[in-house]
């Protein structure tokens, strides 16, 4: 932790980027203590750090006035500390952000998960697996791997173009499924002998569509969607997400999560 005297020697705009570096980093020590996810348990020398830090950005003038406000919240949750204590540092991190220009990404944000995630406590869905052709972007197929994980895949295969899940960004997005969740990469004919399906425009409407309990489903890049070829393998025809928008259009990990949610329901998984 920077000492308190040594940001209030700093400029107010260099002084509050090095606060926001510091809320970030105790975010993190409280999220991966002994009593995680906001609880209001700190260490007294974290709390009376964050009184005087907040104390510090009261007096000070020019600090905008939504920081001083969240300075007040995390004022109050810290002396003494209380159940709000964690959301109001996140609060005021994110405030001291935009009032110094930093607008985060999806990849920089904190992580909720706690402690080291044991891959022998996942609840698998036998059968049930996924095939990403061909998708471009790390941060889809991080969401993807994050997604398949909380539904229970059994394994994920990546075509030889798909993007890399070890890329950075697909590591940040997919918040450590990519070590709970088997994956390969290998053409769709490799792929097993599951039943197939597509996840495409102009299919059967996803409220309709008859989920098989045991197949794979086949997702298709951003830009060009599910090759011919691939199409022509999926036996089980193509399921469509029903859509009233001028643009028609979603994200294919956010596609991907309405998929899941659908395929376990009408299997009556929990």
């Amino acid at each position: 932790m920077i000492p308190i005297q040594k940001l209030a020697r700093l400029s107010p705009r260099h002084s509050m980027r090095k606060m926001a570096l510091v809320l970030h980093a105790l975010e993190r020590e409280l999220l991966a203590g002994p009593h995680p996810a906001g609880k209001g348990e700190a260490e007294p020398g974290i709390s009376s750090y964050l009184s005087a830090l907040a104390g510090l950005l009261l007096k000070e003038a020019e600090a905008p006035e939504a920081v001083r406000e969240a300075a007040a919240r995390l004022a109050s949750a810290a002396a003494p500390p209380g159940a709000g204590l964690l959301r109001a540092l996140d609060g005021l991190r994110h405030s001291l952000l935009r009032a110094t220009g930093q607008a985060p990404a999806d990849w920089d944000l904190i992580n909720p998960s706690t402690g080291q995630p044991d891959p022998g406590s996942r609840r698998v869905q036998p059968g049930m697996r996924a095939y990403l052709e061909d998708l471009r972007s790390p941060f889809n197929v991080g969401s993807i791997f994050r997604t398949a994980d909380a539904f229970g895949l059994e394994e994920l295969i990546l075509s030889p173009a798909c993007a890399d899940p070890l890329h950075p960004r697909a590591l940040r997005s997919a918040m450590g499924a990519v070590e709970l969740l088997p994956w390969r990469r290998g053409s769709l004919e490799e792929a097993g002998d599951l039943p197939l399906f597509a996840l495409e425009l102009g299919g059967t409407p996803i409220e309709s569509f008859n989920f098989p309990e045991r197949g794979m489903v086949v997702i298709g890049s951003e830009e060009l969607g599910i090759s011919r070829q691939s199409r022509d393998l999926c036996q089980l025809g193509t399921v469509s997400i029903p859509m009233s928008g001028v643009k028609a259009s979603l994200n294919v990990a956010v596609a991907f999560g309405i998929l899941m949610h659908e395929w376990r329901g009408s299997l009556g998984a929990p």
